[in-house]
């Protein structure tokens, strides 16, 4: 399909913030919270269009802070950084290896505002934002990366302070080990239903399990329901996750380069999940929009405090060192 932009306007974004916060202090979900999902064959609409992060890296997950109308997007360290406290720099392969990333936090346009490094992280491959009340909102990710692949082995709470170098380590990180002994550990949040999903590999499978998220805050670790990750034996690359309404969506699929035809084109997959069941709904084959460069699926998030809903698709495109991120949507319930 063309291209059919359509942005926030300036009366969605105030009403953003103020259904955040009557939502959040009264506890309760808005009206369209009902078991409704996204359908995934409905049409896609382009909201960002080829923005840049600080890095030139891609972008690998993002989310949104509807309360202050910010956008997080994690990506992985370009080379020939040298943070405060390092001796040298390091290239990119090897922030990779080292999970260092830097995340980005963007205006609801999608221009960049600031950022700030995380150090020891992990792949970046998803992050949400636990709005609150009062206060700066807490962002989780993974975190505690397996030094043999780059990738979290749990899950971790953190503030967003821009300019400043987080380590792993920092106190002012709360870790959480749902599932000891596993690794590529993502999340991704629901506080209207205030459920947790948890993405994660063990023994090289990738599961889901679903939590209540005052539980999981809590420590107590009660799955609500385990399963396998639906398509996990295309052996495609994991690309995003999100969580709505009770259906579980991830996207999967390689980056797609439309002057090689022998590239991987139209592997990509979209699966709605019914976590009640853990089994797939709806599928969606292909990409949102024609591609003028090779792009990669990247990340996937719900803005939900408007008067539609809309389930967001990340795409990275543009040659190496002059990468460039865009965002589509699908709109209907």
């Amino acid at each position: 399909m063309g291209k059919r932009r359509q942005g926030l306007g300036r009366r969605e974004l105030l009403g953003l913030g103020a259904a955040a916060l009557t939502a959040a202090s009264a506890g309760t979900p808005p009206a369209y919270a009902v078991d409704k999902r996204f359908d995934l064959a409905g049409p896609n609409a382009l909201w960002i269009d080829e923005k840049r992060l600080h890095h030139t890296t891609v972008m690998q997950s993002f989310a949104f802070d509807e309360q202050r109308h910010h956008i997080y997007a994690f990506q992985v360290m370009q080379g020939g950084i040298r943070l405060p406290g390092e001796s040298r720099t390091y290239t990119h392969a090897e922030r990779k290896v080292q999970g260092d990333l830097c995340l980005n936090r963007l205006s609801m346009n999608g221009d960049h505002v600031d950022h700030m490094y995380l150090k020891g992280f992990g792949h970046g491959g998803a992050i949400a934002v636990e709005e609150r009340p009062v206060g700066s909102p807490r962002l989780w990710a993974e975190g505690d990366i397996n030094p043999a692949s780059g990738y979290g082995r749990a899950i971790v709470r953190f503030r967003y302070a821009a300019g400043t170098v987080l380590r792993s380590g920092s106190s002012s990180v709360a870790v959480f080990r749902p599932k000891p002994g596993t690794t590529n550990n993502n999340v991704a949040l629901d506080l209207y239903r205030r459920r947790m999903l948890l993405r994660y590999r063990l023994a090289g499978a990738p599961r889901y399990a679903l939590y209540r998220f005052d539980d999981f805050t809590a420590g107590r670790f009660n799955v609500l329901i385990d399963f396998p990750q639906p398509g996990a034996e295309l052996g495609l690359p994991f690309q995003g996750m999100a969580l709505h309404n009770g259906y579980a969506y991830q996207m999967l699929g390689h980056a797609l380069d439309p002057d090689h035809p022998s590239s991987p084109a139209g592997d990509g997959r979209l699966h709605c999940i019914d976590v009640r069941t853990g089994r797939v709904v709806q599928e969606q084959l292909g990409r949102p929009a024609r591609l003028r460069q090779a792009r990669e699926p990247e990340g996937l998030a719900v803005l939900r405090r408007i008067a539609k809903p809309r389930l967001c698709l990340g795409f990275a495109a543009g040659p190496p060192r002059g990468r460039t991120y865009s965002i589509y949507y699908k709109q209907a319930l």
